[in-house]
């Protein structure tokens, strides 16, 4: 196959930068390029270095665009410019890797000649590995949920943010949800400031128990999932200016707190936030100003009295950690169905339709939140699981347990 064109060299703050097939598609419902997407982010550079500069990024690529397979890297490419900075991590699984570390637009356009159109750096300063200086609230709604219940809950986590002197920074995750990003004092472990977001997404459930949830199995959740584990070490999550991986080529965008209940996600794209960026500036631009203490939150987890909450998969089993299994494998309290695994998530979801068609009076009776779909992580790529909760669906019309639909045979660490 012909390549597209040849590569273009750009002279970004100061430094030559070869960008290879500019115009690959790397958004073809947009039509938006490669060379677009390295013009984005040099032109938001400012804001964007603000989210993910001088961090460790774990690099997410797309070498075919977003309809292609992408992978997860958390190693720097042996092949880079001598100016490419990386720092040494090592992660909860023993392992260790040299993650690259942006500190000007040159990386940036560098990155995203790679084909990596989100950013996605570790809450801590390539200065200090072990002491996060940002906690990360990840409000994620389940199926089902509108944009309004997002925004009630963003602004329930903001007065609870208030109680505890904290000052956050909302912005769109650039997919169905919201993020508010917290400064605090780098004086804290991975494993207290994960505590400290526990004891955050508990209280925004108490307060909000009818829209928000800190339920970490997903057939126990509804409303809008308060994600505390992404504050788990080696959990990284789209930076501010974040191009993310859908067809109109949607950003992750800071917003002021004003512009929270009038907002909509779908307003913030690759094309309309060079502009945004120019007229307003960064709005997370005082960030560092305010970096706050999460004693108050570690003092409210002990005066809440319910210990910890499951981790991640993949992390060594804590000492205080509840049983790791799922509540509808340990009580069978929830009527569970796997219905398929596939490498891509549209082919799951195809097996779901699949299984809706066979089962149309059962189907007829589920609600949005019941089919679930997860985002299981292997080392290097994603891969994706069905299943149904037959909750709603009366007892006499739950079809039984079916071979797998797909079934492609995925090992874990794949």
């Amino acid at each position: 196959m012909a390549k597209n064109s040849a590569a273009q060299i750009l002279t970004v703050a100061g430094r030559e930068v070869a960008i290879s097939n500019p115009q690959k598609l790397l958004f073809p419902q947009a039509k938006l390029t490669k060379l677009d997407l390295v013009r984005y982010y040099v032109a938001v550079s400012e804001g964007a270095l603000r989210g993910a500069g001088g961090r460790p990024n774990m690099l997410v690529r797309y070498p075919n665009g977003i309809e292609g397979e992408h992978f997860y890297q958390k190693r720097a490419p042996d092949s880079r410019p001598p100016w490419i900075e990386v720092v040494k991590l090592r992660f909860p699984s023993g392992r260790a890797a040299e993650e690259v570390v942006p500190r000007d637009a040159a990386a940036l356009a560098w990155l995203a000649n790679l084909a990596c159109l989100e950013l996605h750096p570790h809450p801590v300063r390539a200065e200090d590995l072990d002491h996060p200086d940002e906690l990360r609230v990840d409000l994620d709604p389940v199926p089902g949920v509108t944009w309004k219940q997002i925004q009630q809950v963003t602004a329930v986590t903001r007065s609870v943010l208030d109680d505890f002197k904290l000052v956050g920074w909302p912005k769109t995750s650039g997919s169905r949800g919201m993020h508010i990003c917290v400064r605090i004092q780098p004086r804290w472990s991975f494993d207290e400031v994960r505590l400290a977001a526990l004891a955050l997404a508990r209280e925004v459930e108490q307060r909000a128990p009818k829209l928000a949830t800190s339920k970490w199995w997903k057939e126990e959740r509804h409303g809008v999932f308060v994600d505390y584990n992404q504050n788990a070490k080696d959990r990284t999550v789209a930076a501010a200016y974040s191009v993310r991986p859908k067809p109109n080529a949607p950003v992750s965008a800071p917003l002021s707190w004003d512009e929270v209940d009038r907002c909509e996600p779908g307003d913030f794209t690759l094309v309309s936030m060079p502009a945004r960026f120019e007229k307003l500036g960064d709005l997370h631009a005082k960030i560092d100003e305010h970096a706050g203490s999460i004693e108050g939150l570690l003092e409210l987890f002990e005066r809440q009295g319910l210990g910890d909450a499951p981790w991640p998969p993949h992390y060594p089993r804590q000492s205080s950690e509840p049983p790791r299994v799922q509540p509808s494998k340990r009580k069978s309290k929830f009527p569970l169905i796997e219905i398929g695994r596939a490498r891509r998530k549209e082919d799951a979801v195809a097996g779901v339709e699949r299984w809706k068609s066979r089962h149309p009076e059962a189907a007829a009776h589920l609600q949005p939140a019941d089919v679930l779909v997860d985002a299981m992580r292997g080392r290097y790529s994603t891969w994706t699981r069905t299943r149904i909760n037959l909750q709603h669906v009366p007892e006499a019309l739950r079809p039984p347990q079916e071979p797998l639909d797909p079934d492609e045979k995925i090992r874990s660490n794949s």
